[in-house]
Order: structure tokens, then sequence, then C-alpha cells
């Protein structure tokens, strides 16, 4: 497995929550291609992960996937473009299910996350990879902004300080007038502290995070965006598996949902 550096290290970890729960909770989330990608790495699933952070992951891609596809199903002609796209494999998830469409699919990233995505996923039909810096949205030249675009931030912002976020959703309005933005955020400081707590602990001290929202509502104003919705992580989860997964888990889960601790943010211009 390749070692990177700082944030771009952080592409694994969700991928390995992904594994975790397809191969024990597959009837609420079930993804074959980091089935697929996992075999690969012969270091296996992360040692020492907690069965709550890796359903912490599956529910944020699990409630993103649906919000993806209601997108697609009310725009039809439309992107998809996917910023920090690491070992994402939405692509696969939405078109094993949908099939390809008429959609476009983007992802961008550093420079050494593609390459190293390009290595596990190869050339695929209808979506484009960029090498680049999301925030400097040089990328967009290479995307039809005159269409119906929903831009996808799983797992990045929190690495990234307000002031940055806030300035960058400003610009991709100008870029986008038909966009709309979902991305993921805890709510509270002690929420980052935990996770940072876990990025430590999992041996990457240089990938801190810094940003957290007390509301969507408040932070909309502050983006002159508007807010779809906001989504609690563990909903779904917590009506199927109930009975499956350990009790240290179903707490946590019932606790971020009661105090809305973990958000998926879904904005629009």
């Amino acid at each position: 497995m390749e070692k990177l550096d700082g944030v771009a290290n952080t592409l694994y970890v969700p991928l390995y929550g992904r594994i975790y729960v397809s191969k024990k909770f597959p009837e609420y989330f079930y993804d074959e291609k980091a089935l697929k990608i996992g075999e690969k790495f012969t270091s296996g699933i992360s040692k020492g992960s907690f069965e709550y952070t890796n359903m912490a992951y599956a529910a944020r891609y699990y409630n993103m996937d649906k919000i993806i596809i209601k997108f697609i199903e009310e725009h039809k002609i439309c992107n998809i473009v996917l910023l920090g796209i690491g070992l994402e494999t939405a692509y696969d998830r939405i078109i094993q299910k949908y099939g390809l469409g008429e959609v476009n699919y983007y992802g961008i990233d550093l420079p050494e996350v593609i390459k190293i995505r390009k290595k596990y996923f190869g050339e695929r039909e209808q979506e484009t990879l960029i090498a680049g810096d999301m925030f400097e949205i040089e990328w967009k030249e290479q995307i039809d902004t005159s269409i119906p675009t929903l831009l996808i931030v799983s797992g990045v912002f929190q690495y990234f300080f307000e002031d940055k976020i806030i300035k960058f959703i400003k610009k991709l309005k100008e870029v986008f007038p038909y966009g709309e933005l979902i991305f993921d955020t805890t709510t509270r400081k002690s929420g980052l502290k935990f996770a940072n707590w876990f990025i430590k602990k999992t041996g990457n001290p240089k990938a801190l995070m810094y940003f957290y929202i007390e509301d969507g509502m408040s932070f909309s104003k502050k983006t002159d965006t508007i807010l779809v919705e906001e989504l609690t992580f563990f909903t779904d989860a917590r009506e199927l598996l109930r009975k499956k997964v350990n009790f240290i888990t179903k707490l946590f889960m019932k606790i971020a949902d009661r105090k809305k601790m973990s958000l998926i943010i879904h904005l629009k211009w």
C-alpha cells in the first residue's frame, strides 16, 4: 500500500470502513468495488478500527448515495463531481443499480492521489479524473458548467478552516449556476476532539481536523446559499441493524443522531 503524507493519506480510512460494513452488514451497505480493491491490500481491514467508526463511514456514503440518485432522477442530464475523490466508489455503486444514463462523472484530487486511483481503477466510461487542488477550481475548465451539477465533498472539509471553505463555496456559486453541494460535517468541538484522537491512533498525526458547523441554517447564511436539508447519519442503520451491531455502536449511533453530532449538509443556490 502506498504511503502518502498528511490529508492525502486519509483516503484509505473510509475505504476500510466500506469494506468492513460490506462484509459484516451487506443488507445495509454493500460496496462490491471496495471489496475488490481491498483484496489487493495485503494488510486487509485496518486493525484497531472501531465498529462505530466503520459504521459512520458507511452511513456517510449510504446517505450521500441517496442524494446523488435523487439528483440524477430529477435532472437526467447532469454532472456528478466528487471533490477529493480519493478511492471513492460512488460511480460503481450508482451505475450498478441505475446504469450510466446521461451522467458525466468527475473526480478531482491531488496528483499523487489520482495516480493511485488510476492504478486501482483504470480508465472508466463517463468518468473523468482531474489532478489538482480542488480549492483552486481550475478543474472547472474540463466540465460543462451549463448543466445541473451536484458537487460532493466527502470527508474533506474537516481538514480545513471555515474561512477557506466559505470562500470556496462562494466560488462554486459563481462557476456552477445550476449547482448543488453536499458535504459531511461534525457539529461540535467535542466531535473534532474525538476525530483527532482517532486520527492520531491510526498513525496519521499530520491530518488533524479543524472545521465544524453548529447548524446548517447558520452556515447557509454565511455562504449565501439555500439549505435544502441536513441529515443525521444513522436513521436507517439504527432501524435495520438495531439487533446486529454491538451495544457500544448502537449507543454511539443513538447519541450521534439525537444530538446531531454528525450531519450531511445539502446546499443549493
